[in-house]
């Protein structure tokens, strides 16, 4: 008896260890940032709780200009959410139809005459990402469209697999255009940053000015600005606060209806059988009935995470200007482990 008392303290003392060596997302975010691998800013929201809210190191680092809650980062892909959504609205005011050809609204190469919008939403649409063109300074959405009329095939036959196309919200972008009578800066900024106060967010135009602009660098703290123009597959800056406002707006079905928010949050069976796990503009996971939405950005000298559980109200959102040094799987990984 003795000895089964013994074990039974033995095993509580182990795990009240284990409890206690759990490490705060606040110690690990600090951690990556002395280890060189963060620079920029983080917000993680456990159960609608904040439980690290913290920007680090340099928005500029040849002035020593350090960043702060309110720095606005660039977070390339990360603007495919809000491309989406924009759609989505513009769905439900019968504007449009998510399986309306995209040719409807804008010139296509004959090739790609018969692709939908919903083919466009998931990536399922065959038309070539235009990655061979990221070089090139200033890179505009007509651009990206010239090069696609010059091609003469699609990737893929529509719906056969997945695979991503910045080009496809590219297309996204001038149908919101095309649709609304706007430009898609000023219906973002009319539809989604206004009315849900995203103070420091800004859809990058020539000439835009960002008084708390982050500049891009590499690993080496070298600079690695954002320099290119095209809109709906990238081209927004913000910061964690404000995409916590726009995660907000999606849960609370402020932004799109429930039926729209269902379908965006939705895998996507393919014409052989198979499943993508991407739905509109967001990466879902479904882990023994625990459904989470993802999406990351990366471009030039940054990245961007945004993971969220959408049943605990529980985000990560993390941004840097250094992002060839941000580990963001081992990241994500980590701060995941620390908040279960």
């Amino acid at each position: 008896m003795k000895t089964l008392i013994w074990n039974f303290f033995i095993a509580i003392s182990l795990i009240i260890q284990l409890i206690s060596c759990k490490q705060h997302p606040q110690d690990i975010v600090s951690e990556y940032y002395r280890k060189g691998e963060f620079n920029g800013s983080v917000l993680i929201i456990k159960n609608g709780q904040i439980v690290c809210d913290t920007a680090l190191g340099f928005r500029n680092i040849e002035k020593r200009l350090k960043a702060d809650k309110n720095t606005s980062f660039y977070i390339a892909s990360l603007s495919k959410p809000f491309t989406a959504a924009a759609i989505l609205m513009l769905e439900q005011k019968g504007a449009l139809k998510l399986d309306d050809k995209a040719s409807r609204f804008i010139t296509l190469p004959e090739y790609a005459k018969n692709i939908t919008i919903r083919q466009l939403l998931h990536h399922t649409s065959g038309i070539r990402d235009y990655e061979n063109l990221f070089s090139k300074k200033e890179l505009t959405n007509q651009e990206v469209i010239n090069w696609l009329l010059s091609g003469k095939n699609l990737d893929f036959a529509p719906d056969s697999k997945f695979k991503y196309s910045n080009t496809g919200y590219i297309i996204l972008s001038c149908i919101i255009e095309k649709v609304s009578g706007k430009s898609y800066s000023t219906f973002i900024n009319e539809h989604i940053i206004t009315p849900l106060k995203m103070h420091h967010t800004y859809v990058y135009e020539a000439g835009t000015v960002i008084q708390n602009r982050a500049l891009g660098y590499n690993k080496e703290k070298k600079p690695d600005d954002y320099s290119i123009l095209t809109t709906g597959d990238g081209g927004i800056y913000s910061t964690p606060e404000d995409l916590y406002q726009f995660d907000q707006a999606l849960r609370n079905y402020t932004l799109i209806n429930k039926e729209n928010t269902q379908a965006m949050y939705s895998t996507f069976p393919l014409s052989d059988g198979k499943i993508s796990d991407y739905g509109f503009a967001w990466f879902i996971e479904n882990n023994n009935g625990e459904i989470s939405a993802m999406h990351t950005g990366g471009l030039n000298g940054f990245k961007a995470l945004f993971w969220r559980d959408l049943q605990h109200n529980t985000c990560i959102i993390a941004l840097t200007n250094q992002g060839d040094a941000f580990p963001l799987g081992n990241f994500l990984h980590d701060i995941k482990k620390a908040i279960r």
